[in-house]
């Protein structure tokens, strides 16, 4: 076969990646694999992710597609065919996608002459995804995140791509001399629900995908242009269009050529000017700003020691943290900041973000943005405030419009913690008016936004089980730490003293759910009593994908109250060995079948410690307000040493949007935020030797734990700019100044260190009374 020098280069560059790894690793890029994850099923997730080609944050992302079209399970890592190169905006195989069309390079016979019905229905099939996906192979696929290549070896094919925020660059290499009966095509492929493809011109075409899986209005629309660096031969159009679903075959003339694309959710006329980021850009530009565009914010943590696949694990995991949510706003002709609103239908001015579900994020992934990448996180904040603005609610799983998807009502968390945190939007009232609103109503049509269940809450102190509302005991556990959160707000904000006092009893409403002869949380019914039968290891029904032994630990803002209605320190400390001593048992007669995350908690071999779901993520953390912070430090490094690999079974479940990434890039740190609305990140077990962190106020905080390794888990002593510092927390206002926080690493705990009460994080049980009392904080 013949190729371009362009296919040498670039086949130059694929001997120093093995699988998605670049083996001379000099920058944080470089040990990124966006290939982590992808070794997933329905029965059983490491991650659930694809690999994700874009910028960070950007509109679009594009990935290789090896599943059927529409299938959630988009790029599977033991596949081995791919179908297609797809524009993407999925957050989760559960969610799946919207606005998504795809491409496909090959290699097929001319359309027979006279067009008769049987001979075409035979070459139309030809461009289907059964017949013309193609073999490949991962010794033959470069993956980062600013770049992907790969050999389509059926059509003997070399495809690369680069992208932009909205846009980007195929390159593809077609075998240089095409026989008569092998023709070069273009498969576009628009899906179902509506979608047109038209030519323009000799070098254009335009569409529209209007495919979704929900949360849309009815005008909804992907607008997309594709500009050839060459005439168009031919196109044909496939055959039959069902259900509105518009597919073209595009015959190609020169065995080289760069196609151009860019989308809009506005208009046509958008998309044309999103092209426009690439218009008169070389692919190498573009590659080039894209990987240094991954460097500069990857490159705002630099790890220096560690192992090789820490660091591949390390990075890869701040890369999907940088993922979700997306932008969705464009800029128009003028350069306004505009977006089509997923909620009214409407062409609107300023910012909005979508493709994240708050039930995952609030815990750690809000938390990195407000203290690492606050400069996009206000900008995540105002488009919130759009949210209300255009749906009457604050969202709570977008993707684009609201979700009916998981409980709780965490958009105040990670509305609060912004804005505690310094991320302040200007408009407060609106944040007020918000935040008021979600917390005493429910959203007509989508029941997880807003509070269902919020007249029995407000009334009775706990969402009922006895009142047709599932999962109550995970929804009254959520809706008291969002309170907690408003209350933080509110106190920041100076609201007045008789609505801080409302929300301040309603943050204890965890009290009425607790269970003293099991010292476990338990649903409830209307008259008092609790639900019976109850089994502690019965997952769903009152709680939310988990159990009793997870959904108890769900009191973030009040540690402290919890260990005092369990009977102390010391029983609660019990309670907690309890987790890993029980042996991985389940009951998942709710469901009616073993759900994922179920499986992942079996297997793990950490009895029923179900870290591959979010609500017991921090549960580890919680020794730390007991005393006991060497506890946490050995699980904790079991955890990051077990459960996290820079490999496609790398997660031990939904990676979830940044969550789960987040939890272990905070983790790898040596602190985590457990209560976020408060200042306080816990201690826990550092795995690197230094770490500098490059602060957005400019200055520079240096982590050293000299001569750490995987056999000193424990801290042993510890200084913060030189001075002793034997607290089990430290504080953002430590973290913004910047300076040397210095472990002293051990292999042996140090059970003096970390004991007193003074050296426990926040509990709101310590300012409870004075918070009802109305007296000065």
């Amino acid at each position: 076969m013949k190729h371009s020098k362009a296919f040498f280069a670039t086949l130059a560059i694929l001997l120093f990646h093995i699988a998605g790894y670049d083996l001379s690793a000099q920058s944080p890029v470089d040990y990124v694999s966006p290939l982590i994850g992808t070794q997933s099923s329905f029965e059983l997730s490491s991650g659930n992710t694809y690999p994700v080609i874009g910028r960070p944050w950007g509109m679009n992302s594009w990935t290789p597609m090896t599943g059927k079209p529409g299938d959630g399970w988009q790029y599977t890592y033991t596949a081995h065919k791919i179908r297609g190169f797809k524009q993407t905006h999925q957050p989760s195989p559960w969610i799946n996608d919207y606005g998504q069309f795809f491409i496909m390079p090959l290699m097929a016979p001319p359309a027979p002459h006279g067009e008769g019905a049987e001979d075409m229905k035979k070459w139309y099939s030809l461009f289907d995804t059964e017949h013309s996906a193609s073999w490949f192979s991962h010794k033959a696929e470069s993956v980062t995140p600013y770049y992907y290549s790969v050999y389509l070896a059926s059509h003997d094919t070399f495809v690369e791509l680069t992208p932009t925020e909205r846009a980007v660059i195929f390159r593809v290499a077609y075998p240089k001399k095409s026989r008569a009966e092998q023709l070069r095509w273009l498969l576009l492929d628009a899906f179902d629900s509506g979608s047109l493809i038209e030519q323009k011109d000799a070098y254009t075409l335009q569409g529209i995908s209007r495919k979704n899986s929900g949360g849309v209005p009815e005008n909804f629309a992907c607008y997309f242009t594709l500009k050839f660096s060459t005439p168009i031969k031919s196109i044909r159009k496939i055959e039959p269009d069902v259900a509105g679903h518009a597919r073209v075959a595009v015959e190609i003339k020169s065995p080289e050529v760069e196609i151009r694309i860019a989308s809009s959710f506005i208009s046509a006329r958008q998309a044309a000017q999103n092209l426009l980021e690439v218009a008169d850009k070389s692919f190498e530009q573009v590659r080039d700003s894209g990987r240094a565009e991954w460097n500069r914010l990857l490159g705002r943590i630099e790890i220096e020691g560690g192992s090789t696949d820490q660091r591949r694990t390390f990075y890869s995991a701040l890369y999907r943290s940088l993922l979700f949510p997306r932008r969705f706003y464009e800029i128009d002709p003028k350069g306004k900041i505009v977006h089509y609103s997923p909620f009214n239908g409407q062409v609107l001015p300023g910012y909005l973000y979508t493709d994240t579900g708050f039930w995952d994020t609030f815990r750690s992934l809000f938390p990195l943005l407000n203290l690492l990448y606050p400069d996009e996180n206000i900008k995540m904040q105002e488009g919130l405030l759009n949210s209300y603005r255009e749906s009457g609610f604050f969202p709570e799983w977008a993707s684009p419009g609201h979700r009916d998807c998981m409980v709780g009502n965490n958009s105040a968390s990670v509305l609060a913690d912004a804005y505690l945190k310094g991320v302040m939007v200007k408009d407060t009232a609106t944040l007020r008016a918000g935040l008021l609103h979600g917390a005493n109503a429910v959203h007509p049509s989508v029941s997880s936004t807003g509070r269902k269940g919020w007249e029995a809450y407000n009334e009775l102190g706990y969402v009922p089980c006895d009142i047709g509302i599932k999962e109550s005991a995970a929804r009254t556990l959520e809706y008291a730490y969002n309170d907690w959160c408003i209350w933080q707000l509110g106190r920041k904000l100076k609201w007045e003293a008789s609505l801080l006092n409302t929300f301040a009893q309603r943050a204890m409403n965890y009290r009425n759910l607790f269970d003293s002869e099991t010292s476990l949380m338990r649903g409830r019914n209307s008259d008092g009593t609790f639900q019976t039968p109850f089994s502690p290891l019965k997952w769903g029904d009152a709680f939310t994908e988990g159990n009793a032994w997870h959904y108890t630990w769900s009191v973030f803002h009040d540690p402290k109250g919890l260990a005092s209605l369990m009977g102390g320190d010391r029983k609660m400390s019990l309670m907690l060995d309890s987790v890993f001593s029980t042996p991985p048992v389940f009951d998942e007669s709710y469901y009616g079948f073993v759900i994922h995350e179920i499986r992942e908690m079996q297997i793990a071999n950490m009895g029923n410690y179900a870290h591959g779901n979010q609500p017991i993520q921090h549960m580890i953390y919680l020794y730390n307000y007991i005393g006991e912070p060497w506890k946490a430090q050995s699980r904790l490094r079991e955890v990051m040493d077990k459960l996290y690999k820079p490999t496609p079974d790398g997660y031990c479940g939904d990676e979830d949007n940044g969550q789960t990434s987040a939890w272990y890039v905070f983790s790898a740190l040596g602190f985590y935020p457990v209560a976020p609305a408060s200042e306080q990140y816990v201690l826990g077990s550092p795995i690197f030797p230094k770490v500098k962190i490059a602060l957005p106020n400019g200055r520079r905080l240096l982590l050293n734990a000299k001569g750490n390794t995987s056999d000193t888990p424990y801290i042993y002593g510890m200084t913060v700019d030189g001075k002793v510092w034997n607290k089990n927390f430290l504080t953002y206002s430590q973290l913004l100044k910047g300076g040397e926080i210095s472990f002293e690493m051990s292999n042996k705990p140090n059970r003096e260190r970390g004991t007193t009460e003074e050296d426990k994080p926040y509990s709101f049980s310590n300012e409870y009374g004075r918070a009802v009392s109305g007296n000065k904080l």
